[in-house]
């Protein structure tokens, strides 16, 4: 394994500090910061589908079982590591992923599954980052539609084909983690403050459909670890990668429970047509900085969902060791033309991420990695050399086999059976109410242009308002 270089002079020491990050701080950061982006405003959405108690349980459950998972790859990468470095093999110029690590220890079929898999996953997560920054701009600056606004911020991020690899979000994992913290306190504290709004109704759970979407929603959130491999891969020291995720995703509860909870509790029923948290929220500078803060950390969260995505296209086209950063920029470009067109194909915010949580995540963050860890330790000798042997807390291979098991036949059935059911409906409900390419998905409809003073007659009563234009505050209805 890799051991930290010291620095030797002030320019290598300051750059260590902002840009190249390889500590256990770095990784717990690196996870924290991922898990949590723009799901964190969706949330509310999920408690309004599922009810405050589901949502509660769904959090915690999710959140361990996430935590398991990551730690059965953690322990796989190692696994791989080690055997390949016993072998001579040399990893300074090439950054592991986990497709390879499935290929090391399994062979090309699992090699070709979990590629496809973690590629189609990472490629949604990168389009749903772009939804989001043009669904919480559009609340600050509604003058342009969130179809354009999705034009300009998938500019925006496709500048993260310069940013070489996990080592350098040093400074951007710590300062994303900041972002959301503020942003779920400010839901919290906003929420509280405004008090439940008038004949407030939480009559959640009402239908399987809208309980098994929100249900898979959360399962979305604690799915981040697709890109737990890279992040293992970019600190000096791996094996110390085992309860990062656990404590990451204990950091990360203290702020989506509170914020989900308080949310739900005073605008109840109607975030069922509100996917986006901060669209009942009255504007206010604290609103407006929440906003801009996510903007910024989803900025960051698309770097890491499309960074793996880099690493496997410059592989595919022979780039991966060559050292010239704007080279390999150019050649990463192609990354992002479709993720930038899918994500105005499909603008639905907040439906978008229980679709891909059924039937993506699934596979790649629990079915996958449990099955994996399965195959891979199956006959004695392999267990027997296995470099991490399962704790005794675990109640060793048989408590751990168990263990995975039962995560194989939940998430298949609930998540992708119960889960993909329930997202596809409503994504198909989705596109049936607004159209592929729609505008401006769930915005506030636009009133016509008032007649100029002079020509008003004050004595004559004004016409009524068309039927198809609704009061300014209300959104269209998703539903």
């Amino acid at each position: 394994m890799e051991t930290e270089g010291k620095p030797r002079d002030i320019k290598s020491k300051v750059s260590k500090f902002f840009w190249h990050g390889g500590s256990v701080y770095d990784a717990w950061f690196s996870c924290a910061s991922n898990q949590v982006a723009q799901v964190l405003l969706t949330l509310p959405y999920s408690f309004s589908q599922l009810g405050m108690r589901s949502g509660i349980l769904f959090q915690l459950f999710y959140g361990l079982m996430g935590s398991w998972t990551a730690y059965l790859i953690s322990i796989l990468y190692v696994e791989y590591r080690t055997r390949k470095e016993r072998e001579k093999v040399d990893f300074r110029n090439h950054v592991i992923q986990w497709f390879e690590v499935l290929d090391g220890l399994l062979g090309k079929h699992w090699r070709n599954v979990g590629l496809a898999f973690n590629c189609t996953f990472l490629m949604f997560g990168s389009v749903i980052q772009l939804i989001a920054c043009a669904s919480n701009i559009y609340y600050i600056n509604d003058n342009l539609d969130k179809r354009t606004w999705t034009y300009i911020f998938g500019a925006c991020c496709a500048t993260t084909v310069f940013i070489p690899s996990f080592h350098n979000y040093r400074i951007w994992s710590f300062l994303g983690l900041l972002m959301t913290t503020y942003t779920a306190w400010y839901l919290t504290i906003a929420s509280l403050v405004h008090g439940q709004v008038e004949g407030v109704k939480h009559s959640g759970p009402t239908k399987l459909v809208l309980y098994f979407t929100g249900a898979t929603n959360i399962l979305y959130t604690f799915g981040g670890h697709a890109v737990t491999v890279e992040i293992m891969h970019a600190m000096w020291k791996p094996q110390k990668f085992k309860a990062i995720y656990l404590l990451a995703t204990l950091y990360v509860l203290t702020l989506t429970l509170p914020s989900a909870a308080a949310v739900y509790w005073a605008f109840g029923d109607a975030l069922l047509n509100h996917s986006n948290a901060f669209s009942l929220l009255p504007r206010s500078p604290s609103r407006d900085m929440a906003v801009i803060l996510m903007l910024i950390h989803q900025f960051i969260t698309f770097g890491f969902a499309c960074t793996p995505l880099y690493f496997v296209w410059e592989k595919a086209i022979g780039m991966h060791k060559c050292k010239s950063l704007c080279k390999r920029a150019a050649a990463r470009l192609p990354v992002v033309i479709p993720i930038w067109f899918l994500a105005i194909v499909f603008p639905f915010f907040g439906p978008i991420n229980s679709t891909v949580g059924s039937l993506l995540v699934s596979f790649t963050v629990y079915i996958i990695p449990a099955l994996a860890y399965m195959f891979t330790f199956r006959s004695p000798a392999a267990r027997e050399s296995a470099v991490e042997q399962p704790s005794k807390y675990f109640g060793r291979w048989v408590g751990t086999y168990i263990i995975n098991i039962f995560v194989v036949v939940w998430v298949l059935i609930v998540g992708f059976g119960f889960g993909g059911w329930a997202s596809m409906t409503n994504f198909i409900h989705q596109i049936d109410t607004f159209g592929l390419f729609t505008k401006c998905y769930q915005c506030l409809p636009q009133l016509p242009p008032s007649p100029p003073p002079h020509l008003l007659n004050a004595t004559a009563p004004l016409p009524p308002p068309p039927a198809n234009v609704t009061l300014p505050h209300h959104h269209i209805h998703s539903r």
